[in-house]
């Protein structure tokens, strides 16, 4: 049967589409944790009386896995696969209660007031780590470490398709012409990450907060991941070399990336701040070449 992907968020900055093949359904990613009912009344639309059967997270920020406990109370049969690091996370206190503080932030900033909290019955049915098989269905998934944009980043490559279902470690895309680098926890780790990607045949790409990219964009945009994650880094080191400061290089990257199509799916202070920690990473972990040029 034909694989159909269908965009079930409930906001351009939500992170939800749903995979059908007509047998078996997946919700990639969930989403926050105030538009969860929203995305779950969605999936209902789409698939009427029939279960969802999988949810698949990639990590374990607010705006990817939040809704998973809304999702879970329609649909308390469905299986949440995750990676074991993401469940970790889930299973701290002091995490749950950090994503729960930035899903109401998030959520003020879109006028919604109370909502129900159900952050605490977050969970992960089946934890997973790189190189292993999921079965859904008549579809079969590899799982795949893809750390950068954090450690518990993943991504789950089905052959038979030749899709992947990508994380934010490669880079945030608005469908034209501007793939934003997003690498929070390691440059060497994202540059490890696009390369294991670029190894895989591949000739579709669905993205967390864009959707389904077809064979033409596929290319492009792994292009752009690798370029961009580059020369990004190279440009922050220039002006960290010459005397700029970390507000210059936040600067710099908003003047390049922040446009387009990227700030109706960017929040700009999760930009800003993101930045922020992406101008340390490299002063951190390339900074030697700076000091090799004094």
């Amino acid at each position: 049967m034909e694989l159909k992907v269908y965009d079930v968020r409930a906001l351009p900055g939500d992170s939800s589409f749903l995979l059908d093949d007509g047998e078996t359904a997946i919700l990639y990613d969930t989403g926050f944790a105030f538009t969860g009912y929203t995305v779950a009344d969605n999936i209902r639309r789409v698939l009427g009386d029939r279960e969802l059967d999988f949810i698949f997270l990639t990590h374990s920020h607010y705006d990817h896995a939040l809704g998973t406990p809304y999702i879970c109370a329609r649909y308390p049969d469905v299986r949440v696969v995750a990676g074991e690091y993401a469940m970790k996370i889930f299973e701290k206190p002091t995490a749950r209660a950090r994503m729960r503080e930035m899903d109401r932030k998030f959520a003020d900033r879109c006028g919604v007031g109370e909502y129900e909290d159900r952050v605490d019955e977050l969970r992960v049915d089946v934890p997973v780590r790189d190189g292993d098989t999921v079965r859904a269905g008549a579809m079969e998934f590899r799982v795949i470490d893809l750390p950068g944009h954090t450690k518990c980043s993943v991504g789950f490559y089905l052959a038979s398709e030749r899709l992947l279902l990508s994380s934010e470690t490669l880079g945030v895309y608005d469908g034209g012409e501007i793939v934003c680098p997003s690498y929070l926890v390691g440059y060497e780790m994202t540059q490890a990450s696009i390369k294991k990607v670029e190894r895989l045949e591949i000739d579709r790409i669905l993205l967390p907060h864009y959707g389904l990219l077809d064979r033409k964009k596929t290319a492009f945009y792994l292009v752009m991941c690798r370029k961009n994650a580059e020369e990004t880094a190279a440009r922050i080191l220039q002006i960290l070399k010459n005397g700029g400061t970390r507000e210059d290089a936040v600067q710099y990257f908003r003047n390049t990336f922040y446009h387009g199509g990227i700030p109706r799916i960017y929040p700009e202070d999760a930009m800003l701040l993101n930045t922020g920690i992406m101008v340390g990473l490299i002063e951190r972990e390339l900074g030697g070449a700076i000091e090799r040029c004094n």
